[in-house]
């Protein structure tokens, strides 16, 4: 019953909605409407807890989460440490792709 509350509250909340509840995941703006889905993964997965990360996959999707991630990592210039990129590497190769 718990679980199902979870997936309900989370699957109607947005990205903004999550984020803004979250400030010192992305403490440059205050401007937390405007934050787009990809900042705001971005901040998740690298500041974030992994209750954070969950709570972010939930609300966008698995799939989602995994395409703006590795759509970041074909950037010039990328933002994540090497840690956290062979991290989400095979997490995201693990769950996304049998999802």
């Amino acid at each position: 019953m718990v679980f199902m509350i979870f997936l309900c509250y989370y699957g109607r909340m947005t990205p903004q909605e999550f984020i803004k509840k979250r400030p010192y995941l992305i403490w440059y703006t205050q401007n937390f409407d405007h934050l787009s889905n990809e900042a705001i993964i971005e901040a998740v997965l690298n500041y974030g807890d992994f209750e954070d990360v969950k709570k972010i996959i939930s609300i966008l999707g698995i799939k989602k989460a995994a395409r703006i991630f590795q759509k970041q990592l074909g950037h010039w210039r990328v933002n994540y440490n090497p840690q956290t990129i062979n991290y989400f590497k095979l997490y995201f190769k693990k769950y996304a792709s049998s999802a």
